[in-house]
């Protein structure tokens, strides 16, 4: 264990309170809530943007110091985005107070940007009473910390496979998560709706409202929302039948289901299936199925140790090699090319 994890805390970081033309009067009790953003190597720029305005917008409508926050690096120094763009640091890893929230910005390099280091300090300041987030696959590093306990979490939809597969644990494949010791988020604009949910619990829905219409951000999601739109949403409404045979396909990706139970679930014959697969969906069912199963697999491949026989198996084909030529069909590239 590292000496730098243990030196004295800072001081709490400043809050921003900027100027603008837009004012937001608030009079009631402000306690200033600090936030500490921790970019990892490769860590996505639109998300950690996402955590920061909200919060300097908040400040600057009430022009009152509703929040503060530092952003910290594992040495200190500069940490490099996905984007390229270099973001400095305020510190750091040394250790932070109990009232300060730490939230893990990731991004690209999902598994392995956090060294040992980085899990202890987490493990020191949630053992020590502090607030834990993530976003895009800051969850990684959560699980790997071992805190994600019994709190739910998520990460990006292209990332559900092979967290379930690394950890065991089931991520909930909505927007994001706000549990009792930590909270997260897939993402990208989903962060600013997490955001937006926390400053209403700290401050109240006006001025959460405030401060996305200042984003232009005109629909405030809510945590259940759906990451990704199975279909568009007046054909959902239209088709729940067939909304309820993809969530099928989904749950069955390593013993595909048979068209005729696909058919069962749907409620009528094999046939009209079909015939509503190609109106909606623009393919057949099992062109379909196919594609959600080479897509988990290709999310197994990128994120995981698996081999490509495991990955295979595990994505409900008999063999590696009719493995590779149907992802090969599908990506225009093998799977030792994706994986290389």
């Amino acid at each position: 264990m590292t000496s730098h994890i243990f030196r004295t805390a800072l001081a709490e970081a400043a809050p921003v309170i900027a100027t603008g033309v837009a004012h937001l009067r608030y009079s009631g009790e402000v306690r200033t809530r600090d936030f500490a953003f921790l970019t990892l190597p490769n860590f996505t720029l639109l998300a950690f943007s996402a955590l920061i305005d909200p919060l300097r917008i908040a400040n600057q409508l009430t022009q009152q110091p509703l929040y503060s926050w530092r952003v910290v690096s594992i040495d200190g120094k500069p940490a490099q985005s996905s984007a390229g763009v270099r973001i400095d640091a305020d510190q750091g890893l040394e250790r932070l107070g109990r009232e300060t929230t730490v939230v893990v910005c990731a991004g690209t390099d999902s598994s392995g940007a956090a060294d040992r280091n980085v899990l202890q300090w987490l493990r020191e300041h949630s053992r020590h009473g502090g607030r834990l987030g993530a976003v895009c696959t800051g969850a990684y590093t959560l699980a790997r910390a071992g805190l994600i306990g019994d709190d739910s979490t998520t990460v990006h939809w292209e990332n559900l496979a092979a967290f379930r597969e690394l950890f065991g644990i089931e991520p909930l494949e909505q927007l994001y998560v706000i549990g009792r010791r930590h909270f997260s988020s897939a993402g990208g604009e989903a962060v600013i709706d997490m955001m937006l949910a926390l400053i209403e619990r700290d401050y109240g829905r006006h001025l959460a409202k405030s401060v996305a219409d200042m984003c232009l951000h005109s629909t405030i999601r809510s945590a259940t929302d759906r990451q990704t739109q199975l279909f568009p949403s007046a054909t959902e409404r239209r088709n729940p039948d067939l909304l309820r045979v993809v969530n099928a396909m989904k749950m069955n990706i390593a013993v595909p289901l048979e068209i005729c139970e696909l058919a069962d679930i749907f409620g009528t014959s094999q046939r009209q299936l079909e015939r509503s697969f190609k109106r909606c969906m623009r393919e057949t069912p099992k062109s379909y199925y196919l594609g959600l199963r080479l897509q988990e697999a290709r999310d197994l491949l990128r994120s995981t140790t698996m081999s490509v026989l495991e990955v295979a198996i595990e994505t409900g084909f008999s063999s590696r090699g009719s493995f590779s030529k149907a992802f090969k069909q599908r990506f225009g590239f093998s799977p030792l090319e994706h994986r290389g």
